[in-house]
């Protein structure tokens, strides 16, 4: 049996092989000469003191004993003759789900509404460069999900759901760097990630699943209270045993039409505010202690999180060294998110900055009902496309502006390529989330002094956090609790939040359907 440790270590030994080995012989008194491999668990960052430190948990083989490297493969069947199970949605529920039918014998059948990955690629880079948006194939709509092209984090806390190893062993397996396996916050990057979502998209077609890009879903096929299949915008008609319902939280039109057939839907809390930008050096300078992190240690991170007037205000999906994308569906609207390159080598770090907005905060309009969190959502987008203008140009202020509640005269250097004009976001951002924001602001400022700056800026708005509908179902069989063999799935249905968790769900809804 291999002897588990933990070490504590300076960056440059914990990144180098032969130092970490001869640093763990020595200071677990083992020889050296008998160590035959090193198999590192996890790998996390101590920065609460300097000098910033790596710890280490690993397990230590000796040659006296048999070391087999952990090896994975996808037990994938031919499922071209059997029963076909509609997936709708291409993001890492709708991927992970195809996987784990076709390992249990059902052919996938997928419907997406936006493009594949080579074609998505073009899209983004005509909103990057010329801010022409497409609204069926951008950062949200597509092969591969929000994800593809917004990051790429691993890391969630979603680990009781189920297997997140077999998540991240299947990324490894279609291309992912075998780092994200022992990484405390694994991360594949947005440089990375679509040819990973390719290689998948190949197993799923070469076992027998069939995948439809630029397909959108304009309605439910319902028959006594069971779901018998969509139909589509160009008039086709897909029929199954069963339809999981992974479109994401920025398919609108999915709750509507869910809605116009009278299909249970409940409003859930979500949050909005901006996102925030600090140039990378600052946030590394505050976390490491040291005006040079070096090449041994990664672009910092943070995560801030207090309470103000009982509402939660908190950072969200942090993205180190990365820079601010335009992540609008519709047009006449405009809404931030951010992403980082696999290196996190942009002289950028932004997060999300957001105010928890609990259904009891949504603007009481009857007529609006379930979807109001929805509509409140789609109000404030359209307001921030009022507020910054044509081609997805943000409004923005600085920090300090925004605390003092003055427009900003200047505004400094930033990542989101579209551009960005001053404004007051205080006079139009409603005050529940303006106030709260900036008593978060004054609290993070404590933390981490030199948080608020004229040097750092704040964007509106991000809005995307998580899904405002609910689309519930069984506990126990994860069917509508409606509407029988339909499974609502993932971030879209609310019951999920990023990539890995999402993909959980995506196979625990597959599981259910072959039981």
């Amino acid at each position: 049996m291999p002897k588990e440790i933990s070490i504590i270590l300076n960056p440059e030994v914990a990144a180098t092989e032969e130092l970490y080995k001869a640093a763990i012989a020595k200071q677990n008194n083992f020889n050296f000469s008998e160590i035959s491999e090193i198999e590192i668990l996890k790998r996390s960052i101590d920065a609460r003191k300097k000098p910033v430190r790596v710890v280490l948990r690993a397990n230590v083989w000796f040659k006296t004993e048999n070391f087999q490297r952990p090896t994975f493969e996808l037990k994938l069947q031919n499922v071209s003759t059997k029963p076909e199970v509609i997936i709708i949605g291409a993001g890492p529920a709708g991927l992970f789900a195809a996987l784990k039918l076709i390992e249990r014998g059902f052919r996938p059948v997928i419907i997406e509404r936006g493009e594949k990955v080579s074609e998505r690629k073009k899209s983004i880079a005509q909103i990057n460069r010329n801010n022409e948006l497409k609204t069926e194939s951008n950062y949200c709509f597509g092969e591969g999900g929000a994800g593809t092209f917004s990051d790429g984090k691993l890391y969630t806390r979603s680990k009781k759901r189920g297997n997140t190893k077999y998540i991240l062993d299947v990324l490894k397996f279609h291309g992912a760097d075998e780092k994200i396996l022992t990484e405390a916050h694994p991360h594949i990057g947005t440089n990375k990630l679509p040819n990973i979502i390719v290689e998948i998209r190949k197993s799923i077609i070469s076992a027998g699943g069939k995948i439809f890009f630029n397909t959108k879903v304009t309605d439910f096929i319902i028959k006594d209270n069971t779901i018998k299949g969509v139909t589509t915008d160009d008039e086709q008609k897909f029929e199954g045993v069963s339809v999981i319902l992974s479109t994401g939280h920025s398919a609108r039109d999915i709750y509507y039409i869910l809605e116009k057939n009278n299909i249970l839907l409940e409003a859930k809390s979500f949050a909005m505010g901006v996102r925030i930008e600090h140039s990378q050096q600052f946030i590394d300078e505050l976390q490491y202690k040291m005006s040079d992190r070096g090449k041994f240690l990664p672009a910092a991170e943070y995560k801030l999180a207090t309470q103000v007037q009982d509402r939660g205000v908190y950072s969200f999906c942090m993205c180190p060294g990365g820079f601010i994308v335009p992540a609008a569906t519709n047009a006449n609207e405009v809404v931030v998110n951010g992403m980082s390159p696999s290196m996190r080598n942009s002289s950028f770090a932004n997060s999300g900055l957001v105010v928890e907005i609990k259904v009891e905060d949504f603007p009481k309009k009857a007529e609006n009902g379930v979807l109001a969190g929805l509509k409140f959502q789609e109000y404030l987008e359209k307001l921030a496309f009022e507020k910054g203008g044509e081609n997805l140009i943000a409004p923005a202020q600085t920090i300090a502006d925004f605390v003092s509640k003055r427009t900003s005269n200047k505004l400094p250097e930033t990542s989101y390529n579209p551009g960005v004009v001053s404004s007051d976001i205080n006079k139009w951002l409603p005050k529940s989330i303006s106030q709260r924001l900036i008593d978060g602001l004054k609290e993070f400022d404590k933390k981490m002094k030199g948080f608020i700056s004229k040097e750092a800026i704040l964007l509106g708005v991000e809005s995307r956090t998580s899904s405002p509908v609910r689309i519930p179902r069984n506990n126990e069989t994860l069917e509508h609790v409606q509407i029988k063999k339909l499974y609502p799935c993932g971030e879209g249905a609310g019951y999920a939040g990023g990539i890995v968790s999402s993909a959980i769900d995506g196979i625990r809804c597959a599981e259910m359907i072959t039981i």
